[in-house]
Formats: structure tokens, sequence, C-alpha cells
């Protein structure tokens, strides 16, 4: 009868060999369930009774083995994930799914991540020239001290993104959703943005000079300290966007006089704080 047990399990487990947690589990249950085989037939249960109430008693074990298994394999795929510290110059990540990856300090120039889940993971202090992440999920992402010269994030999912720190000259930003991202003390004269809706963006202290955002959307978003100079809005729409600068520091002010805001909608606060440090604002439509 020990062997029927042994033949039962192997049935249910033979789908997850080489899953070290699934046979970790397959070895306590074969202990467990032939010393409740044991007390049945000491109550005086025979054998078929016996094997029946035995398995009976562990309940719908296939789908614990699935739950195992699928935890087990999860957690396998982030230790692989943890790419640190290495030479991954022009790799291909395409499409992959890698949540709370690791790439610090890592060489990943020209590297394709198009379409790729990365979900969490982090690419603090490496190189990233060149690379490509268009269609890619980058939730919860941290691209803070890199140098993303040239990176393309065409279409990609940008949510709690922070690009803190980091260089994106060339790099380019083309019918993006940006929403609460980060993209404060950076330097971002170079940077592409076309067709994009900032949603909660943070400019905060970030050199935006000469840089063009006409026709885009800004809701809440932060330009606090930015430099501002000869930026344009043509066309944009801005709702509850904030333009706060030093009270120590005209080059601000006079860095805000300098937009141009020609065809601009903007809500009345939004409005109303931009008129009181002097912004020419005689073409705008408030709403």
């Amino acid at each position: 009868m020990n062997e029927k047990l042994t033949n039962y399990l192997n049935e249910v487990f033979a789908a997850y060999e080489g899953v070290r947690s699934v046979s970790e589990l397959k070895a306590d249950l074969h202990s467990d369930l032939q010393e409740r085989y044991r007390e049945l037939k000491a109550e005086g249960k025979d054998d078929e009774t016996a094997l029946e109430m035995t398995i009976d008693s562990i309940g719908d074990i296939e789908q614990t083995v699935l739950e195992v298994a699928n935890l087990s394999r999860s957690l396998e795929r982030q230790v692989l994930t943890n790419l640190s510290a290495s030479n991954l110059a022009e790799s291909d990540f395409a499409g992959v799914t890698a949540h709370k990856g690791k790439f610090i300090s890592s060489t990943l120039r020209g590297s394709d991540f198009t379409n790729a889940d990365l979900t969490g993971s982090s690419f603090k202090s490496s190189d990233v020239k060149d690379a490509r992440f268009d269609g890619a999920n980058l939730t919860d992402c941290s691209l803070t001290t890199l140098d993303l010269a040239n990176a393309s994030f065409n279409e990609s999912a940008l949510v709690r993104t922070n690009f803190s720190k980091s260089w994106l000259a060339g790099a380019t930003f083309t019918g993006v959703h940006l929403t609460d991202v980060n993209l404060t003390m950076t330097a971002l004269t170079k940077t592409v943005f076309e067709n994009c809706v900032f949603d909660g963006v943070d400019f905060t202290s970030s050199d935006l000079t000469g840089q063009r955002f006409d026709g885009q959307i800004f809701i809440g978003v932060k330009f606090d300290r930015a430099g501002l100079k000869e930026v344009s809005f043509k066309g944009a729409t801005l709702k509850n966007v904030s333009f706060q600068g030093s009270l120590l520091s005209k080059k601000y002010y006079r860095a805000i006089k300098t937009i141009c805001f020609d065809g601009a909608t903007m809500d009345k606060l939004t409005f109303a704080a931009l008129k009181g440090m002097d912004a020419d604002l005689s073409k705008v439509t408030v709403i």
C-alpha cells in the first residue's frame, strides 16, 4: 500500500520536478501520509478505505502544489535578475519580465528593453546610453544618477519613475503619459518631449532652458526653481501647475518673463501665479 501512496504523489508532483521547494513539500507530505495511513490501519480500517481516507485528508493538494511552484519560480526569477556590476552592453532584454530587477553600476549601453516589464527595477549609477525602453513598463523604477544620453522611452509606461540627477541629453519621450514621475535636479535642455501628458510630474531644480513643450498637457506639475529661460508652452494646457522660485534669487523670475505661452490654455490659479511674476499671458485662454 505504501507503493500506491508513492505512485499517487509521483503523479501529482510530476509536472514540478526540479523545483526545489516543491520537492521538499513532496518529501514532507510523503512522510505525513504514511503516518496517517498507519494510524487508520491501527483503527481497523481495511487497506482501500485507509488509502482513500489518507488521500482525502490532504484536501486539494494539486492547487497547493501549483501555488508553491509559482511562488518558487517567481523567487527564482527575481534572483536571476540581479545583474548589478555587469558588462551587458547591447544586450537583448526585449519583452522580458524582470520585476524588482537590479541593474546597479552596470554597463547597459545600447541594450534593448523594448516592451519589457521592469516594474520596480533599479538602474542606479549605470551607463545606459543609447538604450531602448520603447513600450517598456517602468512603473516604480529608479533610474537615478544614470547616463541615459540618446535613450528612447517612446510610448513607455512611466508611473512613479525616478529620473533624478540623470543625464538625458538626446533622450526621447514620445506619446508618453508621465504620472508622478520625478525629474528633479536633471539637465533636460536637449531632451525631446513630444505628444506627452505630464500628470503630477516634478521638475524642481531641473534645467529646462530652451525646452519646447508646445501642445502638451500639464496637470499638477511642479516647475519650482527650475531653469525656464526661453521655454515654450505654445498651445499647451496647464492645470494646477506650480511656478515658484527662490526668494533670494531674481534669476528665476527673469526667466519667467522669457517663456512663450502663446495659445496656451490654463486654469485661473496658474494664470494668477504667472501674472504675479509678470509673465506674458496676453495670448492665453483662461478656463
